[in-house]
C-alpha cells in the first residue's frame, strides 16, 4: 500500500512538474498566435477606437495579430461572458467599459431645457417632479446610473429613457425629444461646438482641458458628484500570473508612448495603466459606490 502511495505521489510530483515547464515555456512563447480581444461594446465607440489604437500597437510591437472583435449586447455582458468562459491562455482578452466589470454584477438576475446651469435644472426638477428626463445607452449603463446618481445626491426624481446606442440619443437631444444625457464628451462634442446642446457641467473631478469653460458638477454645487467613465483591458480568470504581467508590462509601455497617448487624449481619453492588482482593488470600489446607486434605485435586470 505505502509503495502504491509512493508511485501516486511521484506520478502526480511528475504531472505537477511538467504542467509548470509547459506553462513556463508557453509564457517565453507568449505570443505565438494571434490573440483575440473582444470588444463589449458596438463599432464606432470610445471603447471601440481604443481597444483598436491598443490592440494595432502590440500588433506591431509582438509581430502577432491582435485581432479586435466586437461583442455588444445585455450591457456589455455578452462579450464579458464569452472571455470569462474563453481558455485563459492569455489569448482572448475583453476591452470593456465599467458595466460588465463592476455593476452588471449587482443589477443582473437571469436640449430644449430652460436651464442654463447646474442650479436652474435642479430647480426645474424640484418644480416638475418627474417631468424631466435623461437618456442612455440601456439600463445599466454608465449613462443611465450617472442619471440615477444625479437624481439621488440632488434629490430629485428623474424619468430614465433608455436607447439601443449614442447616435440615437444624441440626435433624440438636438432634436428635444429627450430632456438631457449623461455622456461622454465626445460623443457630443460636435453638437456643443456648434450650438446644439448646452454642456452645463462634467462628471469628473476635475475640469476638461477641451472645454476648460466647463464646470464640474462639484463646482455647480452638486458635492461629492463623480462619474469617470473608464476602460480596461482584461484576460479570463485563471490566466497564468506570468502572461498577464507580460501582458501588462507592454500595454503599459504602449500606453506612455507620445503618438498612443495623444491619438487617446483627442478622444478625450486619459491613458492611466498601472498593476494588476491596483486594478482589482479599482474595479471593486466602483463595483460598491455603484452598487449603492443601484440598489436605492432598485435597478435589476434578468
Amino acid at each position: 500500500m505505502q509503495s502504491i502511495l509512493r508511485l501516486v505521489m511521484t506520478a502526480a510530483a511528475l504531472t505537477a512538474a511538467a504542467q509548470a515547464f509547459a506553462q513556463d515555456e508557453a509564457v517565453k512563447r507568449y505570443p505565438n498566435r494571434a490573440v483575440k480581444v473582444i470588444v463589449s461594446a458596438p463599432p464606432g465607440g470610445g471603447l471601440d477606437i481604443a481597444a483598436r489604437v491598443i490592440a494595432d500597437r502590440l500588433t506591431k510591437m509582438w509581430g502577432q495579430p491582435f485581432v479586435v472583435e466586437n461583442r455588444p449586447g445585455a450591457g456589455g455582458n455578452l462579450g464579458a461572458e464569452a472571455v470569462a468562459q474563453a481558455e485563459p491562455d492569455g489569448y482572448t482578452l475583453l476591452a470593456a467599459q465599467p458595466a460588465p466589470l463592476t455593476t452588471n454584477v449587482v443589477m443582473y438576475k437571469k436640449l430644449s431645457l430652460p436651464a442654463a446651469s447646474v442650479a436652474e435644472l435642479i430647480d426645474y426638477a424640484e418644480a416638475n417632479p418627474g417631468k424631466l428626463n435623461f437618456g442612455s445607452q440601456g439600463v445599466g449603463t454608465t449613462p443611465h446610473l450617472t442619471g440615477e446618481l444625479f437624481a439621488r445626491l440632488t434629490g430629485t426624481k428623474l424619468t430614465h429613457v433608455p436607447y439601443r446606442g449614442t447616435a440615437q440619443a444624441v440626435n433624440d437631444l438636438v432634436a428635444g425629444n429627450v430632456d438631457m444625457l449623461f455622456f461622454q464628451l465626445d460623443s457630443v462634442r460636435e453638437q456643443y461646438r456648434a450650438n446644439k446642446v448646452k454642456m452645463l457641467a462634467v462628471t469628473t473631478a476635475t475640469r476638461i482641458a477641451s472645454v476648460p469653460e466647463v464646470p464640474t458638477m462639484e463646482e455647480a454645487g452638486v458635492k461629492d458628484f463623480r462619474s469617470d467613465s473608464w476602460n480596461a483591458l482584461a484576460a479570463p480568470p485563471k490566466t497564468p500570473a506570468p502572461i498577464v504581467a507580460k501582458l501588462n508590462d507592454v500595454i503599459n509601455a504602449v500606453l506612455k508612448e507620445p503618438e498612443t497617448a495623444e491619438r487617446l487624449r483627442s478622444m478625450n481619453m486619459t491613458p492611466v495603466g498601472g498593476a494588476p492588482n491596483a486594478a482589482k482593488i479599482f474595479i471593486r470600489q466602483e463595483t460598491e459606490r455603484w452598487g449603492e446607486v443601484i440598489r436605492a434605485a432598485k435597478i435589476s435586470l434578468d
